[in-house]
């Protein structure tokens, strides 16, 4: 897939035209614990929420007219519902609001490198890192806080992304604050599943009633434990090793080396590694059925400069 994306050539665009290579960084949900369950049918859920230094790249070129376009096709996805579009309508329609007009046009060429129904962010990073890339693009002039509250309604993940750094998270997602974490690299396996989340979460053996914790609580584990040894678990993982095997089959080989546990509601399966030395020579033992890879723990988002353009003023 061409960084260019497709269509005819055009003349060369300037540069404050354009956002090319902009990282759409993968997550793990270090635990994730399931608290209740709200009226309205939203799962209370405590998380820690890792990017990683692996995931999707996007390019963005603005446009003549005032179309928004994806110009690379995404598998399973067509244009109308993909997260990335929807967010720029919602951005475009703020725009207007704030500024009597609509922004000029975009091209959105998409490589991806997520699966899908992997647990690990890829569509919400996505959108998170278009918001990102035209609000500065547009001029939208919208804060980081302003930017979240936006995308929320698209996907609790979201906000997150746009927050750009390991965080504790409560709500359905949504309420952030900064945490530290393990500094560490991370052999990730891709069980060649996809898992439907709604599926998870109506289950009814899921269990829903976990004690809640505190902030406190995971960062004294990380100072005592090396941040190597997870803190608490997945409640959603029993439920997908239970309906989907490979799931199941992917954490008990990689628990030979380490603490794996399922990102997410599935399916990749994770084990964090002191060094990539550790990590490669997991690597090279990974069955031929599963794809695998190393990445390296992000303390920020690689967009950070240009959210801290936009950031809220205090």
């Amino acid at each position: 897939m061409g960084a260019e994306g497709g269509g005819p050539a055009t003349a060369p665009k300037a540069a404050n035209d354009r956002l090319h290579h902009c990282p759409a960084p993968a997550k793990l949900n270090l635990f994730l614990h399931v608290t209740g369950r709200r009226a309205d049918g939203y799962h209370l859920l405590q998380t820690v929420f890792q990017m990683l230094d692996h995931g999707d790249v996007l390019h963005f070129d603005l446009r003549d007219d005032e179309r928004i376009v994806r110009t690379t096709e995404v598998p399973g996805v067509p244009e109308q519902h993909d997260l990335v579009v929807r967010a720029l309508l919602l951005l475009r329609a703020e725009y207007a609001r704030r500024h009597g007009g609509l922004p000029p046009g975009v091209d959105i060429a998409i490589e991806k490198i997520l699966p899908m129904g992997g647990g690990l962010g890829g569509g919400s990073s996505d959108a998170a890192t278009a918001l990102m890339a035209l609000n500065h693009l547009w001029r939208a002039g919208l804060t980081q806080g302003e930017l979240m509250a936006l995308s929320l309604p698209l996907g609790a993940d979201i906000p997150f992304f746009i927050f750009g750094q390991t965080a504790f998270a409560e709500g359905v997602g949504e309420a952030l604050q900064a945490v530290e974490a393990p500094d560490c690299w991370y052999v990730v396996l891709e069980p060649g599943v996809a898992v439907p989340t709604a599926e998870i979460f109506c289950a009814e053996d899921l269990t829903r009633d976990a004690i809640p914790v505190r902030i406190a609580d995971f960062s004294r584990h990380m100072k005592t434990r090396g941040g190597l040894t997870g803190f608490g678990r997945n409640d959603l993982q029993a439920v997908a090793s239970r309906l989907f095997a490979p799931v199941a089959q992917a954490i008990e080989w990689l628990g030979a080396y380490g603490e794996a546990r399922m990102t997410g509601s599935g399916a990749c399966v994770f084990c964090a590694f002191s060094s990539e030395a550790q990590a490669d020579a997991v690597l090279t033992k990974v069955p031929a059925k599963w794809k695998a890879w190393k990445a390296k723990s992000l303390q920020r988002h690689p967009l950070w400069a240009v959210m801290q353009t936009h950031q809220d003023v205090e």
